[in-house]
C-alpha cells in the first residue's frame, strides 16, 4: 500500500488533496461516535450490579482515545505494520473486556469490526472480527444459563453481526480508497495542466522570438544592409562622380529614415509604414523602384489582373517576401542583369513572383539562409505555399501562392 505523506497534493485544491480520505473520514467518525453513545447507554440502562456498568463503560470508553490516538491515522494513511497490530490487538482485547462484563457491549461489534478492517490486511481483519464474534459467544457458554440465553440463540445474531460489520467496513474502505485515488488523479491532472501551461508559454515565447528575428531580418536588417551599399557606393564616387554619391547619400537617408519608421511601428506592432495609405502593388514598385535606384538593374514590375483588397496579414508577408527576394538579389544574384517582380491576381487567389537572371545556384538547403526559411514560415502562417526555383547559371524564382481562402480576412489594406 502506498504511504502518502502529510503535504502531498497541497496544490489540488480543499477537497481532493492529501486531506480528501480525511473530509469523507468524518462520516466515520460520526458513525463511531453513534455507535459508542448507544452502546453506552445501553450499558447504563441495562439491568445488573454496578460492576456490570462501570467496567463495560470504562473499557468501551478507553476504546474512544485508544482510537483517536492511534487507530485512526493508520486507516487513514493506509499502511500496515506493527502499530496495525498493535491497534487492533488493543480494541479487541478492550471489546472483550467490555462484553465480557456486560453482553450488551457487543453491539459495540458494529464500530469494532469496521475499524479492524480498515486498519489490518482483510486475511488479519477476518481473523480478528471471529474472535471478537465469539467473545460474546463464549460468554453466554459460560453463564449463559444465568442469562436465560443459549449458545444456539446467540450464534446467529454473532454471525449476522460478522456479515453486516464486514460489509459495512469494506465498503468504507473502499469509499476511502476510491477518494485517495481521485485526489490521486486530480494532482496529476493539476500538473499535467501546469506542464501545458509552461510549454505553452515557452512555445509561445519561441514563436514570438521567431516572429521578431524575421521582422528584424526583414526591416532592420535589410535597411541597414542598403545603407551600407549606398554610403560605400557615394564613397567610391565622391571624387569622380559627386552627383551620383549626393543621389546615394540621398537615397541611404531615405532608406534609413524608413528603417527608422519600421523600426517604431515595429515596437507598436502597427501597420507597416509601405501599406500605409497604400496597396500592395504600389509598395510593390517602391520595392523596385528602391533596387533600380541602389543597383541600377533593369528591374520590371507588372501587375496582372484587378487588383484586390487583401488583409493585412497577407500583405505584410506578400511585402516581406518581395523585401526579402530583392534583398538576396542585391547581395546573391551576382551578374545579373534583369529582375522581375511580378503579382498576380485571379479567382484562385493572389500569387507573387520575383525572377531574376543572375548566378543562381543549386537549392539543396545549404545556401538558404535564414531569410528564406523565414519566408516560408511567414508564408505557411497565411496558408500560402512559397517555393525557391534556382540552378547555376539560370537564375532564380521566388513564388508564393495564397489561395482566396486565406483572403477573407476583416482587416484589408488598400
Amino acid at each position: 500500500m502506498r504511504n502518502h505523506s502529510p503535504g502531498e497534493g497541497s496544490q489540488t485544491g480543499a477537497y481532493y488533496g492529501p486531506e480528501s480520505g480525511t473530509r469523507w473520514f468524518g462520516l466515520w467518525d460520526g458513525f463511531f461516535a453513534v455507535s459508542y453513545l448507544v452502546t453506552a447507554i445501553l450499558l447504563f440502562l441495562s439491568s445488573g450490579s454496578q460492576a456490570s456498568h462501570s467496567i463495560p463503560i470504562a473499557a468501551l470508553t478507553l476504546c474512544v482515545p485508544w482510537y483517536a490516538a492511534v487507530g485512526r491515522t493508520l486507516m487513514i494513511e493506509d499502511t500496515y505494520g506493527p502499530r496495525n497490530l498493535v491497534f487492533a490487538a488493543g480494541l479487541v482485547a478492550l471489546f472483550c473486556v467490555t462484553t465480557a462484563f456486560n453482553l450488551i457491549g457487543a453491539f459495540a461489534l458494529f464500530a469494532v469490526i469496521p475499524m479492524l478492517i480498515m486498519s489490518l490486511p482483510m486475511v488479519s481483519a477476518v481473523v480478528l472480527a471471529t474472535v471478537a464474534n465469539l467473545c460474546p459467544v463464549l460468554v453466554v457458554a459460560f453463564i449463559g444459563e444465568d442469562l436465560g440465553l443459549s449458545v444456539l440463540g446467540v450464534l446467529p445474531i454473532s454471525l449476522l453481526s460478522i456479515a453486516l460489520s464486514m460489509l459495512l467496513g469494506l465498503w468504507i474502505k473502499r469509499v476511502v480508497r476510491q477518494s485517495k485515488g481521485r485526489g490521486q488523479l486530480i494532482e496529476e491532472l493539476q500538473r499535467s495542466r501546469e506542464r501545458v501551461a509552461r510549454l505553452s508559454h515557452e512555445a509561445g515565447i519561441s514563436a514570438e522570438r521567431e516572429r521578431l528575428a524575421r521582422e528584424i531580418h526583414d526591416t532592420l536588417a535589410q535597411g541597414l544592409t542598403s545603407i551600407i551599399s549606398l554610403v560605400q557606393a557615394a564613397e567610391s564616387e565622391v571624387r569622380d562622380a559627386p552627383d551620383q554619391a549626393v543621389n546615394h547619400l540621398s537615397l541611404a537617408g531615405r532608406v534609413a529614415k524608413e528603417s527608422l519608421a519600421e523600426a517604431r511601428d515595429f515596437v507598436a506592432a502597427l501597420t507597416p509604414p509601405a501599406l500605409r495609405g497604400g496597396s500592395l502593388s504600389q509598395a510593390v514598385r517602391r520595392q523596385a523602384e528602391g533596387l533600380i535606384a541602389e543597383t541600377g538593374l533593369e528591374v520590371r514590375c507588372s501587375v496582372m489582373g484587378e487588383e484586390k483588397s487583401l488583409p493585412m496579414a497577407v500583405s505584410v508577408v506578400l511585402l516581406r517576401t518581395v523585401q526579402e527576394a530583392i534583398a538576396n538579389v542585391r547581395k546573391h544574384a551576382h551578374q545579373a542583369r534583369t529582375v522581375d517582380v511580378i503579382v498576380v491576381f485571379d479567382q484562385g487567389g493572389v500569387r507573387l513572383l520575383v525572377r531574376d537572371d543572375g548566378e543562381g545556384f543549386t537549392p539543396d538547403g545549404t545556401q538558404e539562409g535564414y531569410g528564406l526559411r523565414g519566408m516560408q514560415a511567414r508564408v505557411e502562417e497565411i496558408d500560402g505555399v512559397a517555393s525557391v526555383t534556382s540552378s547555376p547559371g539560370r537564375g532564380t524564382t521566388v513564388e508564393v501562392s495564397v489561395p482566396v481562402t486565406a483572403l477573407s480576412g476583416e482587416a484589408v489594406s488598400g
